[in-house]
């Protein structure tokens, strides 16, 4: 027996909202018993709408006769749609209503954003990292033979200290590692790079067309790192987080959009890791590895210079893409032959610009990493026998060059 209480009673709807019911609306398993008041009149679930032939209304959720306007128009009494009109208007309506359940709620890039990660912290990954296979199929020097392997004892540069063979070899077995997409510390170095250029704190997807705008070559950096394997990206890595060096890397990013001296910033800067890497194994950065105590530092060091030299010879000579492996080849020789200019040259041209723009150790990018030592304050480190491994950055993996590709200048 019914009673006519006036009482609200409230389920729970979409995302948890509640619903007001009317008390004539009664739940049982789920289904609603719709009974609709016409004229003061209730219309029982027995009696069908006869009305224009059209389908019962109880066939269709309250919620979805009220999105359509109906239930407003039974209330008010106004002209009924026609059948036509109004079986494609409750078809509607009940597809949009039934859509609408299965929404689930997206999450948007910027929700969780993957923090950015500092150089020496990829570092210590691979530090920890079991490279024992790695370590097996590395070429840290040249293989001479005869005459050239007597000629380079006699007269060529110094071998590299037994204490500083550790540190080489690991950066020749990161030089063999790939991109794993499981490894979070690799997409974290991808993800920093990116927002780093372009100034974004959203992440971006894994693969796609964005890579291209810093100047990797298609949807995947991954395809691009042949010639040095992680090594490359750990190289752009140290050259963007570094707030001293950071101000440089924008200025050649910022040449690489150039309408007619553009070039693809990040293939070109795997270029430069594989001629820093070429001029280690050749050991003509022996010595200044010997003076400093330490590897990973002045390998870094030499990258950026490389990076300089190309910048400063691009710019300053309009070169366009078309001219690319003259210039590559011109870097290279002169890297190789002058290992020690070129350092000293990064070292000026840094001073200077500390002496004209932000000083030192004052970067107003909260991201950047704490300021690595001055060239200066690493050398008087090592004169004190302490060098500065411990603090200094060091790269991630890069994959040994081919023999086919040793000594070859051209966008890999």
């Amino acid at each position: 027996m019914e009673e006519d209480i006036d009482v609200t009673s409230h389920t729970e709807g979409l995302n948890g909202l509640s619903r007001e019911c009317k008390p004539f609306e009664e739940i049982t398993n789920g289904h609603s018993n719709h009974k609709p008041v016409m004229n003061g009149v209730i219309i029982t679930h027995n009696v069908k709408d006869h009305t224009n032939g059209s389908a019962p209304l109880r066939s269709l959720p309250i919620s979805a006769l009220k999105q359509n306007g109906l239930l407003q128009t039974l209330a008010t009494g106004e002209d009924q749609p026609k059948p036509a009109e109004e079986n494609v208007e409750l078809e509607k309506a009940r597809e949009e209503w039934e859509a609408l359940e299965n929404i689930q709620p997206a999450l948007t890039e910027d929700s969780n954003p993957t923090p950015i990660i500092s150089f020496n912290e990829a570092l210590q990954y691979f530090q920890t990292t079991d490279l024992g296979d790695l370590l097996k199929n590395i070429q840290p020097t040249i293989r001479r033979t005869g005459l050239a392997a007597i000629t380079h004892f006699l007269f060529g540069p110094p071998r590299l200290h037994r204490e500083l063979l550790e540190e080489r070899d690991l950066v020749f077995a990161i030089a063999q590692c790939h991109v794993d997409n499981s490894q979070t510390v690799h997409m974290r170095v991808l993800q920093t790079i990116y927002k780093r250029l372009i100034g974004s704190r959203l992440d971006c997807p894994r693969f796609g067309a964005h890579w291209e705008n810093i100047g990797f070559q298609g949807t995947d950096p991954a395809t691009d790192l042949r010639g040095t394997g992680f090594l490359g990206l750990m190289h752009t890595l140290y050259f963007v987080m570094d707030p001293e060096t950071l101000p440089l890397a924008r200025d050649i990013y910022k040449l690489s959009q150039h309408p007619t001296q553009n070039f693809p910033f990040s293939v070109m800067s795997i270029n430069m890791t594989r001629i820093a890497l070429q001029v280690l194994r050749e050991e003509a950065l022996s010595k200044e590895c010997n003076r400093r105590q330490q590897v990973v530092g002045v390998l870094n060091e030499f990258y950026v210079a490389t990076y300089l030299h190309l910048y400063q010879l691009w710019k300053t000579q309009q070169k366009t893409i078309a001219d690319s492996g003259f210039v590559l080849k011109e870097v290279e020789l002169f890297a190789k032959k002058n290992p020690k200019q070129m350092l000293r040259r990064l070292e000026v041209f840094l001073k200077e610009r500390r002496a004209g723009g932000i000083p030192r150790g004052t970067s107003p990018d909260p991201q950047a990493q704490q300021p690595s030592p001055s060239l200066g304050e690493r050398g008087a480190r090592a004169g004190t026998g302490q060098g500065s491994k411990g603090k200094e950055m060091h790269f991630t993996g890069v994959c040994d060059l081919p023999p086919d590709m040793e000594g070859e200048a051209r966008l890999i």
